[in-house]
C-alpha cells in the first residue's frame, strides 16, 4: 500500500520543511557522581519542577547531558514513571535548541505537579528556567 503523500510517479518525496524524524538524542546521566556534581551548581525552581546546571570543565566529554530524577514523596511508581516521562520529552524538545553544549542538566519532578502540569507550561517553565541558568546574553 502506498501512503497517500507518496509521489505516484517514483521520484522521491521532497523533504521540504518537515523536521527531521530523528531528533536529537540527548547523553542521559546514570553515575550517581554526575547528579551529586550537579545538585552542588545553580538551580531553578519552577512549579513543576527544579532544573540543576552544571558546567562540566574542559577536558569532560561534548556535548549535552541531562539526568532525571522523582523521590517517592512524587508518588507510587506508576506517578513517578509518567513524571520522567513527561521531564524526558520537554528536555528533548527543549534542550536540543536552548542547551548549551558542555553542561550537564538535572532536573527533578515536583510532588503533585510534575505529573499534572499542562504540558504546555512546562515547556514554558523549562525555557524560563534555562533563561535564567544561562544568564543574560553577551
Amino acid at each position: 500500500m502506498t501512503p497517500p503523500e507518496a509521489p505516484m510517479d517514483g521520484s522521491n518525496a521532497s523533504t521540504g520543511d518537515a523536521p527531521p524524524a530523528v531528533s536529537l538524542r540527548l547523553t542521559t546521566l546514570t553515575k550517581r557522581s554526575d547528579f551529586l556534581r550537579a545538585s552542588r551548581a545553580k538551580r531553578v525552581a519552577m512549579p513543576g519542577f527544579i532544573v540543576q546546571m552544571r558546567v562540566r570543565p574542559e577536558g569532560e566529554a561534548e556535548g549535552i547531558r541531562v539526568g532525571f530524577t522523582c523521590s517517592k514523596k512524587v508518588g507510587n511508581a506508576v506517578a513517578r514513571n509518567r513524571a520522567k516521562r513527561r521531564l524526558r520529552e520537554i528536555a528533548r524538545l527543549v534542550l536540543s535548541e536552548a542547551g548549551r553544549d558542555g553542561a550537564d542538566y538535572v532536573l527533578i519532578g515536583r510532588q503533585g505537579a510534575t505529573a499534572t502540569l499542562p504540558f504546555d507550561q512546562m515547556l514554558a517553565d523549562l525555557r524560563r528556567a534555562l533563561a535564567v541558568l544561562h544568564g543574560p546574553r553577551k
